[in-house]
């Protein structure tokens, strides 16, 4: 069966389909008889609502579902009964691609301060606060580039920071947080680079180059003289 995302799941022609659905599980309750998990896939903030019977399903099976597991289910959607969702998917089968100890995994029903989602910045993004945060610059992002691109501009992608001299060739420009003025050094007078922002010694990429680059024109009416305008990020 086919993958709906769920982004597109909560459109009401669906209703009464069997659909197949795929995301990690933001929280999980209920009772002896049902139990209810809130499954988001990173399309949209809003969560989709499974309901298991568990009548139907083995209770040993459904142990490693806890908050952060990944699940692969399929089921009916249909209108659902409670509130804070229009629709909701009556589970038939669940797969667990990948499990999550609830006594590792940071990602816990609570609140979760800035500072501590700092140092989880792999997942951050499956909190409400940064998913909101990342889709309001990818939009901004998005409407610059469309912008620039509908203008006749060329986008470039700058040097990034590498630990690895990617062509082998000319003189690496390197980046540091250290204070070159006191430098930190190791027991046989090396400079100790793990003191520094990424642990190791660090470049501008040579294979970005580090000067804007003349496009061709967009324009056919352009001159093949001209040279064509350049965006660099």
């Amino acid at each position: 069966m086919k993958r709906t995302r769920i982004v597109d799941i909560f459109d009401p022609a669906l209703v009464g389909e069997q659909v197949c659905v795929k995301g990690w599980v933001r929280t999980r309750r209920g009772n002896k008889h049902v139990q209810f998990i809130a499954l988001n896939d990173g399309s949209t903030i809003r969560n989709l609502q499974i309901v298991i019977d568990l009548s139907r399903f083995d209770e040993e099976a459904l142990k490693p579902i806890t908050t952060g597991a990944s699940l692969h289910v399929e089921g009916e959607l249909v209108a659902s009964q409670g509130k804070g969702q229009t629709v909701e998917v009556q589970a038939s089968t669940i797969e667990v691609y990948g499990t999550a100890n609830p006594d590792e995994y940071p990602l816990q029903k609570k609140g979760h301060t800035l500072e501590f989602l700092r140092e989880k910045a792999h997942l951050r993004m499956r909190t409400n606060t940064f998913g909101a945060v990342f889709r309001i610059r990818h939009h901004l992002a998005f409407a610059i580039h469309q912008f620039f691109n509908e203008r006749g501009f060329f986008y470039l992608h700058t040097p990034i920071i590498t630990a690895s001299d990617c062509e082998g060739a000319g003189d690496m420009f390197q980046v540091t947080t250290l204070n070159l003025g006191d430098l930190p050094r190791t027991e046989d007078g090396r400079t100790d680079y793990t003191k520094d922002f990424f642990g190791k010694t660090t470049s501008l990429t040579v294979s970005g180059q580090l000067e804007g680059e003349l496009g061709v024109p967009r324009r056919e009416q352009q001159h093949a003289a001209t040279p064509g305008r350049v965006l660099d990020d």
